[in-house]
């Protein structure tokens, strides 16, 4: 596996990863309707402005077949209820190949390194309520839940769970 920055260039290959993988693990859980109508909101414009915002920033896990996995983080977002300096994990995708293959920790490290080297006391994100798979792997890598939050799909609103890691 070896590991980049993402650049522009890659936003065919990431968005791809990140459509197959959220079907793959969500789909089953919406409306074709719903479904459809959060992957709109993931056009090429839309992840060209991503690249856009000084503070976002992609990391890409590549093997012989390609995008294995990506990891985005950012300044926060999330409504984290916190005085301290924050940054966010905004999304960490694999592809089905990558399961198991030591890259979500590669990414996850990258993630909480770009935070401290932001000066940040804390990292965010947000995991699907029954998700147990990635919540143990976020446990295990220090966050902790913090309560609910909606994470809209369409017009189904999901339970997601805020998560944080003090760094």
């Amino acid at each position: 596996m070896r590991y980049r920055d993402a650049t522009p260039a890659d936003i065919p290959a990431i968005d791809a990863l990140f459509r197959a993988s959220f079907v793959a693990t969500f789909g089953h859980l919406y409306t074709p309707e719903n479904l459809a109508a959060f992957l709109d909101k993931f056009t090429p414009a839309a992840w060209a402005g991503e690249f856009a915002e000084p503070d976002l920033k992609f990391r890409l896990a590549e093997d012989e077949a390609g995008l294995a996995g990506f990891a985005k983080v950012s300044d926060l977002t999330l409504p984290a209820e916190t005085a301290a300096r924050t940054y966010e994990l905004r999304q960490l995708y694999l592809d089905e190949r990558a399961k198991g293959s030591g890259a979500a920790q590669m990414l996850i490290d990258w993630a909480l390194d770009q935070g401290r080297a932001r000066g940040a006391e804390e990292m965010w994100l947000s995991v699907y309520i029954d998700n147990h798979r990635a919540k143990r792997f976020y446990e295990r890598n220090g966050f902790e839940d913090q309560g609910p939050y909606i994470f809209m799909v369409g017009d189904h609103a999901d339970e997601d769970r805020l998560m944080r890691c003090r760094l």
